[in-house]
């Protein structure tokens, strides 16, 4: 992802104008990480390295949902659906 991806994700998903480590923050961009890794994987399909990340990156945001979802359900609720997230 480069630099003006990632400053576009922040600044959709984050709380105050100095937000860049909230768990929303930090959601949203795994979440892209994970959706263009996804794509990259379509094609590569031998490319295990990178599938074991991607996999530890799912693990990493499925930690921080479950946290978000104890502490703040209502975000919890609006970041999944704004990220088309199944749970």
């Amino acid at each position: 992802m480069d630099k003006d991806a990632k400053q576009g994700v922040i600044s959709t998903h984050r709380r105050h104008e100095s937000d860049t480590g909230s768990p929303q923050v930090q959601v949203a961009i795994l979440t892209e990480r994970i959706n263009q890794l996804t794509e990259h994987l379509k094609s590569h399909k031998k490319d295990h390295h990178s599938r074991r990340g991607l996999l530890q990156m799912v693990g990493r945001r499925r930690r921080l949902l479950n946290y978000m979802q104890r502490t703040d359900l209502d975000g919890y609720r609006e970041l999944t659906k704004t990220l088309g997230l199944r749970r």
